[in-house]
C-alpha cells in the first residue's frame, strides 16, 4: 500500500468525523437520519460476531458441537434473565473457557484454540 493512499484514507476518515462533532458547522440531522444512526452500533458488532459464531472454515456450522454457538446462547440467555451486561460478558466468558473449552478438546484430543 503506497503512501498516498495511507494518507488519502486518513484525510477522508478525519473529515468525516471532523464535520459531526466540529459544534460551529451548521449541520442538522433530520430525525429520520438521527432514528437510523441508532440501529449503526448493533449492525457493526452482528457483522463482526455473527461470522465467529456460525461459520468455521469455509463451512456453516450451527449446533451444539460449536462452542462459539453455545457461549452466543448462554450469552442471550443470560442478558434476557438478568439485564445485567458485567454478569453476562462474565458468565458467558467463564462458561465458555471453564466448561466448553476443556470439554470440546477432551472430546477432539487436542487443545483447542
Amino acid at each position: 500500500m503506497s503512501w498516498a493512499v495511507l494518507f488519502a484514507m486518513a484525510a477522508i476518515i478525519f473529515i468525516s468525523r471532523y464535520v459531526f462533532l466540529e459544534p460551529r458547522l451548521p449541520l442538522v440531522l433530520s430525525p429520520n437520519i438521527k432514528r437510523l444512526l441508532t440501529y449503526s452500533a448493533p449492525a457493526v458488532l452482528i457483522a463482526i460476531a455473527a461470522p465467529l459464531v456460525f461459520i468455521d472454515g469455509e463451512q456453516l456450522h450451527i449446533g451444539l458441537q460449536s462452542r462459539y454457538f453455545i457461549g452466543a446462547v448462554v450469552a442471550c440467555l443470560l442478558i434476557v434473565l438478568t439485564r445485567n451486561t458485567l454478569v453476562t460478558v462474565l458468565g458467558s466468558m467463564g462458561l465458555f473457557f471453564c466448561v466448553i473449552n476443556p470439554m470440546m478438546s477432551k472430546r477432539k484430543g487436542e487443545l483447542l484454540p
